[in-house]
This record gives C-alpha cells, structure tokens and sequence, in this order.
C-alpha cells in the first residue's frame, strides 16, 4: 500500500505524464481549481500538488496565469570550489585592472555583438517603464520649471524619505538626513573611499570581486588586497582577520554581503554581525554595496551591515540601478561619522543629482506598484537563472562547476581545466558572442579558468542557441 501523502501521489503522476511527454515544456497544468474537481480533493491537497513540483523544478508559476510545465530538472553540476582560506595571501597591490578591462571594452566593440551575456543588468522588459513614464509625464505637467531648476544638494528629500522608509525592513534605522543621492553605487563607493583613505593606502576587497571596484582603487591610487571569498558564504572573515594581524596598513574594507558580483554569494547573518565588530574593533572603515538585495529569491529582506553598527562604522552604499532602472543612475549612500565629509566631497566632485528622475523613482517607490514589480522581477530572474543554469549543465564540457545563487542577475561559471576563459572570451567574440572572462574580476590573473554569464535577458531561443555555441567553443579546448 502506498503510504505517501495523496498530494505527493498525484505529483507522481503527473510527474509521469511530464517525463513521458504527455505533459511537454510550456504547457498549463490544470488550474487549482480543475485539480480539485478531477480528483476530488481539498484546495489544501490541490495547492500541494502544484507546490511539490514546482519546488522539485518541474513546474514554474506565472503570475495571474497559474502553473506551467517548464525545463526536466537540471543536470547535476558540482558546486564552484571553495578558495583555501588557509594559503598566504598575495602581497596588497596597486590595481593594475584598467588595461585589461579597456582591452574587454575594445574588443566588445571592434566585432558585432548577437547576443551580449557579458553584462549585469536585466533587460528593460523587466522594469516598470510604462508606470514610470506615466509618472515623469505627470511631474514635468505639474512642475513646468522642473528641468530649468536647480536641485537640491544633497538629494531630494522625497527620494530619501522613500529610501529611509524601505531601509528599515533591512534593519537600518536612518534619518533622510543620514542619506546622501548620488549618481549610481558606483560614485557611493568612490565618495565612500575618498573619505576614508589616501593614495598608497591598502583596502581589503573581496576575491574574485567587481572589475568596476578594482577600476576605482585603480584611480584612487590605493592597493588592493584580495581576501578568499567563498561562492556560498562570501568574503572569508578568517582570513581577512589574518590579513589585518599580517597587514597592518589595511585603511578599509569593501564589501558585497549579498549576491556578490561575480559569485553571486550571500553572507550569513553570523558572518555579517562577525565582520561589523571585526572592523569596529580594529577602527577600520567597512564599506558596504548594497546593489543587489532586492533581487534575492525571498520575500523577506535580508539585513544590512549596518544593522549592527553601532559606532557609525559602517557605510553603506546602494543603488536602483538594477532594481528599478538603469537608465536612471540611481545611488545612495548612508556615511555614518564621515557623512559631512561625504557631503563636502559629492558636492566637489559632481555636485548635484537632477531632481526629475528623483522624484520619479520616490512617488513610484512610495506606492504598492513598486513592491509588486520587485515580486515580478525577482520571479523573472529566479526562472532565467535555472533556465541559464540548466543549459550550461546540458551543453558545456564535462567537469564544468557551477553554484546557482538565491537572487540576482548572473552565474559564475567555473570551466574544466585546462579551459581559459579568456581564450574562449577570443572566440566567443569572433561568433558574436560577448562574455565576461574570469580574469576581469581580480588584479591577480587568479580566475583563468571562469567566465560570468548575465541572466538578466529572456532565455529565448536565441539564448539557449548561444549557450549551446559557447559549450562547443569550450570543448575545442579541451586536449583530444
């Protein structure tokens, strides 16, 4: 006698009928509704039924249009290999990043581009361009002098009321005064590093870690030493504690507690609350990037850094540059005891932000519209991230490993020895083809054998064709 649950009995079977094709990706399962008809069962039993499924990856849900057949489960892939925290690290080091990435921009530029996987950002079918519109058009109407107008130093004070309410749920408690707007996370990280270092200085960063980092310390004139950072639980506080015993020229800490770019990482929250005494304790400023919280798989927001910081240690830097629009350049940042010297030095280098695309982003921000678009993103993402996953399983060599993140706009792929990611970045190139090597993401030439894959496109047709020619240039590398 089958003692399993009857939702888990019903699952089966239509677990067969999706094996045996009866069922083919992109079809609608019957509604909710119909499976409690058909099989005389409760709402309860019904919801199960499609729950199990989909959580076993055999059905996806679509908002307002119920459950659909999607991809057979992916292929298994071992997990991205954790660094050794234990190994010496490399002596701190000027960056020396700007060549290699204006070679990775020439080059993107010099061939014709098909399909452009090299980026970080979703495409802009994913964000809420029609509501935003709607919502600029109303503004100029209702502020006729809205672009002949100066703005306001330190940022509208709409946007930052929006901004001070949405932080709360990430377990900050900030002012609108704390909140400085600024032109995207990545002038945050640069205002953020002018206050609190000067040029020779040492700053810890993450390794692998954003290429656009390495391109500021670059031009800052400040060395970087590169900390192991797992793909799971990110940046290695053992060996950064190490470092500050071993380097005692360390002047800050930058970090990507969530959704790391490239490895896609999130910190647990022990780690998290570890790292803020570390660096209270040692009087070391820690710089966090807040760019991709939003796009995490849960509902429930995950906590700042700063939520345990309570000397003003922390500053934390952000962006809606890849949750609401790129277009918009978006960033914020929160100095805590160098916020007057944060001011002083935003106003110097690039004076205000306009106040139209504020304005924009806070009445949208302020309304329930922008909780339901987050929803639909990150649904979105999550679906093209296992498609992405599934087909790099399917079509790349043998010994490819991969750890797919919860959240966020790409996968960091590690590829079969003695494969170069720079090589196939060459070839993937000459078909059109634009990738992001390993190489990008470290001043050290230590990630050789990685690429970055964006998620943020539609996995059409066209992508999984891409996918498919990538695994085959991969293969050609491989000794016959």
């Amino acid at each position: 006698m089958d003692t399993q649950p009857l939702y888990r009995r019903l699952a089966n079977r239509y677990l067969d009928a999706i094996k045996a094709g009866s069922l083919a990706r992109g079809d609608k399962m019957p509604s909710v509704r119909e499976l409690m008809r058909l099989h005389d069962v409760s709402l309860t039993t019904a919801l199960q039924l499609c729950r199990h499924l989909e959580n076993e990856g055999w059905l996806e849900a679509r908002p307002r249009s119920g459950y659909f057949v999607r991809h057979p489960r992916r292929l298994p892939l071992a997990p991205t290999r954790e660094p050794n925290p234990a190994l010496p690290l490399d002596p701190a080091a000027f960056v020396g990043i700007q060549a290699r990435v204006s070679h990775f921009v020439a080059q993107g530029q010099r061939y014709p581009i098909q399909c452009n996987l090299s980026g970080a950002r979703g495409a802009p079918s994913l964000y809420p361009h029609a509501q935003l519109n709607l919502i600029a058009s109303r503004l100029l109407r209702k502020h006729r002098q809205l672009l002949v107008s100066a703005g306001t130093h330190s940022g509208n004070m709409a946007l930052k009321v929006a901004l001070a309410r949405r932080a709360v749920a990430s377990g900050m408690t900030l002012a609108p005064t704390d909140i400085l707007v600024t032109h995207g996370c990545i002038e945050a990280l640069n205002l953020a590093l002018r206050a609190v270092t000067k040029p020779g200085d040492t700053i810890a960063v993450e390794s692998p870690t954003f290429y656009g980092l390495l391109q500021v310390l670059e031009s800052l004139g400040l060395r970087a030493l590169e900390i192991p950072t797992s793909p799971q639980t990110g940046l290695s506080i053992d060996a950064l504690e190490l470092a500050i015993r071993s380097h005692d020229s360390i002047k800050a800490v930058v970090v990507v507690p969530h959704l790391q770019n490239p490895l896609g990482s999130i910190m647990p929250d022990a780690h998290k609350q570890r790292l803020v005494e570390l660096c209270m304790q040692q009087g070391i400023p820690l710089i966090e990037d807040d760019t991709y919280t939003a796009l995490t798989n849960s509902d429930i927001p995950l906590l700042a850094l700063k939520h345990w910081d309570k000397t003003g240690n922390v500053i934390h830097c952000a962006s809606l540059h890849k949750t609401l629009a790129p277009g918009m350049r978006l960033g914020w940042i929160a100095a805590g005891r160098w916020h007057d010297q944060v001011e002083m030095l935003k106003y110097a280098q690039s004076r205000h932000n306009e106040e139209w695309s504020q304005l924009t982003a806070a009445e949208f921000m302020n309304s329930a519209a922008y909780d339901r678009h987050l929803r639909r993103l990150r649904h979105t993402l999550r679906a093209q991230r296992e498609q992405m996953a599934e087909a790099v399983a399917q079509y790349f060599p043998a010994g490819t490993r991969l750890v797919v993140p919860e959240g966020g706009l790409m996968l960091w792929v590690e590829l079969p020895e003695p494969i170069s990611g720079s090589r196939l970045f060459e070839d993937a190139l000459q078909a059109g083809i634009l990738i992001a090597p390993g190489t990008l993401f470290s001043n050290l030439i230590r990630f050789e054998t990685y690429i970055r894959l964006n998620c943020g496109l539609p996995f059409t047709t066209e992508v999984e064709h891409t996918i498919r020619r990538l695994g085959k240039l991969a293969e050609n590398h491989l000794p016959r």
